[in-house]
Parts: structure tokens; sequence; C-alpha cells
């Protein structure tokens, strides 16, 4: 049997497309409208088809090869919630979700996986996005499945919840189930951390790892418009410092042999995370080169979909699509 075939939008760093190729998915396109993303999708996939456009400019029909493909993926940038509405950029990432669901009408994928925040699977602040989903496609034929994953329950050392998206066209829905947790105790920090930590001889990376006893707060990515690298909000900093980690930067560079570890003396004697440790914390290899200067690689690290999250809903998916199409009355019943 031939690969399923995948287009990824809004690709960002390749999380979710490389989630999909572990599970036996091809792409046939990927696009993203960051220079520096294109770079660093390029870089770790020569021989993936990678296009540089906005998504909101994208004409399927100048892009054959991204029609009768099985699956159409996004993970566009997190749509703000209802404290940040106000801002002077805010309604950019709603059109893109929109703008995945009209391409889904246009290239007629056989499933659709969008993911975002995890308040777009119920939270009634997102029931427009969900109307809209549901007025677009089910008249095509496709069931919906809204639900949230936690990054925490697939391997990953952070506690990231998504919102997720799964719309199959009718004959292979009813297959569909969304993934089981593939582990039944956390990774922690301290674990996934704790050989870099120890890689230039720092002496203290064992007691700092055994303090590092949990997942990770969500890492997040920022906007381009505003701040720089740190981990995320106050509620996240504040998680981090119980770990020995100043958040409010991101490391240059792991301690080395002489770094005095003691965060009672506060931050300066704290460890920083770095952005290749913060890619390990989303679960991305070691080899995974991200592109850029600094800001903008973390940006691309904290925006990602972690690549076992992505391995878990394309295994789903893909388990629903080579299932033998089963044939029931018009119709869908979904959660709204």
């Amino acid at each position: 049997m031939s690969a399923l075939t995948f287009v990824d939008v809004c690709s960002g760093a390749g999380g979710l497309a490389l989630g999909l190729e572990r599970a036996g998915f091809e792409p046939r396109l990927l696009l993203d409208d960051d220079a520096d993303a294109v770079d660093t999708l390029r870089a770790n996939r020569p021989r993936w088809n990678v296009l540089r456009t906005d998504l909101m400019d994208f004409d399927p029909a100048e892009h054959p090869v991204s029609h009768d493909v099985d699956l159409l993926a996004a993970s566009p940038p997190r749509v703000k919630s209802s404290a940040t509405v106000k801002r002077t950029d805010s309604g950019a990432e709603e059109r893109l979700l929109e703008a995945t669901v009209y391409l889904a009408h246009a290239i007629r994928p056989r499933a659709v996986l969008i993911e975002n925040v995890p308040g777009l699977a119920h939270a009634d602040e997102y029931q427009g996005f969900r109307d809209l989903a549901r007025a677009e496609l089910a008249h095509l034929g496709y069931e919906f499945s809204w639900f949230v994953v936690n990054a925490a329950d697939f391997g990953v050392a952070q506690n990231r919840k998504q919102g997720v998206l799964v719309a199959i066209e009718r004959r292979w829905a009813t297959s569909f189930r969304p993934p089981a947790p593939t582990v039944s105790n956390p990774s922690t920090v301290g674990a996934v951390l704790g050989p870099s930590m120890a890689s230039r001889g720092w002496r203290d990376a064992a007691r700092w790892a055994a303090q590092a006893d949990q997942p990770a707060p969500t890492l997040v990515g920022g906007s381009k418009n505003r701040g720089g690298a740190d981990l995320g909000p106050t509620g996240a900093k504040r998680k981090w410092a119980t770990m020995g980690v100043n958040a409010h930067t991101v490391g240059d560079r792991i301690p080395g042999p002489d770094f005095v570890w003691d965060p009672e003396l506060g931050r300066d004697n704290m460890v920083k995370i770095t952005i290749e440790q913060a890619a390990l914390l989303q679960g991305f290899p070691g080899s995974w080169d991200i592109s850029g200067r600094k800001t903008a690689r973390y940006r691309q690290v904290g925006h990602a979909t972690p690549p076992p999250v992505g391995e878990a809903l394309g295994r789903a998916i893909a388990e629903a699509l080579v299932a033998a199409p089963t044939i029931f009355e018009a119709g869908y019943t979904s959660a709204t």
C-alpha cells in the first residue's frame, strides 16, 4: 500500500509534519510565510516540498500537488484569548483558522487536522469557529471530532494542552478514535535535560535534575510583534523557579564546570534553558536544527506542535483511513 499523503500549512519548525512523517504519512507540500521557519524545514528535510507563502495568499489551483491528498494538517499561530482581543494584531490568527477550513473545501482531503488552543474544542468564545467549520465541511460529507490532548500523555516532558479538530469523510469517520495516552507516567524536565546539562562538565547537573522532577509548563513562543525570548507568563515562570530555572530569559549555552547553582541567591544562580533544550522539551530530536537568530529560533520552538503529539494524532487518523469504508445514512453527529 502506498503511503498516506498530506499537505501541512502554517508548518513552522515542522513539529506536526515530523510527527505525521513518523506516523507513516508522506508530505506533498508544506507552507509557511516565515523565512526562518522555511529555512528550518529545508535544512532538516531537503526532500520536502516547502513553499514560502502566506496561507491567505495560497491558491491550490496553482499547486496541483496539493490535490487528492489524504490529510490537510494545520497548526496555525495560537488564537488570542478573550483577555487579548483588543490588541491591534488581534484577528490574524482567527483568519488563518478560517482559511484552513476554506482550503479544505478547495482541495477536499479525506481528513482534516487542525490544532490550536485547548478552548478551540469546547470554549464558548470559539463556538463561532466550530460553527463555521461545520457549515463549510459538513455538507461535503465530513464528520467531526473535537477534543483536547496533553503532550505529557505522549511522552513529552511538558504539560501542554492542545485543542484538536479532526474532520474525516463520512465513510471512514466511524473508525476514528482520538489517540489514547502512550505513557502511564509523564517524563520530567530533569530526565530529559539531565544529560544535556551534564555535557559540559557541570558538577551539579544530577542534583539539579533531581529537583526538576516534573513536566515543564507550556512553552510559549510569543508574537513577532511583542517581546523577546522567555519561557512564558508569570505563573509559568514561578513553576520554573521551583525547578531552579530562570525562566525570564533563554540561555545561550548550558552551564560549565564552574557554574554555581544556588536558587536562593536569585536568578543569576539559576540555570537557563537553551533553545536546543527547549526543543528537546517539545519532543524534537536533538539533530533537528532550528534556523534564524535567537528570538526567532525560540519562537519557532515555542509555537511548534510536539512531534510525539503529531505522531499520535497521525496514527489515529491513519488507522481510520485504512479501515474499510462504512456506508451509512446521510447526516452527521458531532459535539459542537
